[in-house]
């Protein structure tokens, strides 16, 4: 692999986060947040918080919807209005556990 300079890493890292970014809330709105949960242990306001976490370290403050507004480009009430869906008995149940084992009972990281 060709040496990359740190800067052109940081670029490139937010290139991709951007493109992820992109996928999720314009490309693939179908996918629910429950279901990204329940098969890959994060979802959309995993990546909204971390990128709250991110803004902490940096002595930047935000608050918890803040976050979600700055990653979804949207308040949490018009996402949910737009795109979110009613979750099943099963998909509920699937999250309680995909949640403790990824998040934990605290809901951080």
């Amino acid at each position: 692999m060709a040496q990359i300079d740190d800067q052109t890493q940081l670029e490139l890292e937010a290139a991709a986060f951007r493109r992820l970014q992109k996928h999720l809330m314009e490309d693939r709105t179908d996918v629910q947040n429950i279901d990204m949960m329940n098969l890959a242990g994060f979802c959309r306001n995993c990546l909204s918080r971390w990128y709250q976490d991110a803004a902490a370290e940096r002595g930047i403050e935000m608050t918890k919807d803040e976050g979600r507004e700055a990653f979804y480009g949207m308040t949490m009430a018009e996402w949910k209005a737009n795109y979110q869906t009613e979750a099943s008995p099963a998909q509920d149940a699937a999250f309680k556990e995909a949640f403790e084992a990824n998040v934990g009972s605290d809901g951080k990281d």
